[in-house]
């Protein structure tokens, strides 16, 4: 799906925005779609290299429908090649690996509906697009269960609006606030991640975005305050923030992990730039969800799990500010 074919065989991928010209027998920036004879095949369709459930605070979707359990799919492939990845074994892993196992539009959708959602993770969803529509087209038909995307936010504008009517969240990594950390540390560039964001926005999706802090990379206060005011201005308030604490990985590891002191700091700038909804990750913090307008406890979580919310039609139960979490009644105890 979505591209074009050229003069001599040659084809043009209009999946993402790299819109990579691929020559015959060649593969794209993502090394899982192919050209074969001038026709652009997925080298990944049907194939996973990880099928398990998850608490959707893993992804990390903290607003949407906590303390469920959503099954997980990964596979190979990324259409970025970041130099701090911390799952490259499966972002930078062979579509050939012997590791990859077949699966059916229907092996996955059964397995999905013994949990209460489903979400494309691990490595880049975008990549095996094709797939992830198909199973979530099929899903849909068979229950109300949600459907999920962790992504990097590389996609085109109307792969996303195709894939609008069965995809119900997206967590989008916004890897720094520069092009110049793009186009240097993660190869592409930072105006299509934020595009991606506001259309998920204003379609209707549910966003929440994660900025991983890398000491000495994107941590500048001045960087951590035109995120936070652009994610406010283009988002909303009540987007849910999530920091996320580095630790040394792939090709960065002489980069120390984030000191805790810079985590609590971005915290703050956030908070101070009117975001109301800001948590870190990858190491322990209160990442309670508070009422804005009263300071009670709305949910208390610990690890990837997460109280009933103190909620009574949406609303705080003392003030009655609404709080934007989608949420259902089925739910695990801490």
């Amino acid at each position: 799906m979505f591209w074009k074919g050229l003069e001599e065989d040659r084809v043009r991928c209009e999946l993402c925005a790299h819109h990579c010209t691929i020559q015959e027998g060649a593969r794209g920036i993502c090394n899982v779609r192919e050209n074969r004879k001038g026709v652009l095949c997925s080298l990944v369709y049907g194939k996973a290299a990880s099928l398990v459930p998850d608490p959707i605070e893993k992804k990390p979707l903290y607003h949407f429908h906590p303390g469920t359990y959503a099954l997980s799919f990964g596979t190979m492939g990324c259409n970025f090649r970041c130099s701090f990845c911390q799952n490259a074994s499966l972002s930078c892993g062979s579509p050939t690996s012997a590791y990859l196992k077949e699966y059916t539009v229907k092996d996955i959708v059964r397995e999905a509906l013994k949990y209460d959602g489903i979400a494309w993770t691990y490595n880049e969803p975008t990549v095996s697009y094709e797939f992830s529509y198909h199973v979530f087209r099929e899903y849909k038909k068979k229950g109300n269960g949600y459907t999920t995307y962790v992504t990097n936010g590389y996609m085109e504008s109307e792969p996303l609006i195709k894939l609008v009517p069965y995809l119900d969240a997206m967590n989008i990594d916004i890897k720094a606030f520069t092009d110049k950390f793009y186009r240097e540390v993660v190869g592409g560039k930072l105006q299509p991640v934020l595009d991606t964001a506001t259309r998920a926005v204003n379609l209707g999706i549910h966003v929440e975005v994660t900025y991983l802090i890398i000491p000495g990379h994107n941590d500048e206060p001045k960087e951590l305050s035109e995120f936070s005011n652009w994610v406010k201005e283009n988002l909303g308030e009540d987007t849910a923030v999530h920091f996320s604490r580095f630790h040394p990985d792939h090709r960065m590891r002489n980069v120390p992990h984030t000191p805790p002191e810079k985590m609590e700091e971005a915290r703050k700038i956030a908070t101070e730039h009117g975001l109301n909804y800001v948590y870190l990750g990858n190491l322990p913090a209160d990442n309670n969800t508070y009422c804005p307008g009263c300071g009670t406890t709305i949910f208390t979580r610990s690890y990837f799990s997460s109280e009933k919310p103190k909620l009574k039609d949406g609303k705080c139960e003392k003030c009655g500010r609404r709080i934007p979490v989608i949420y259902r009644n089925t739910h695990r105890i801490v």
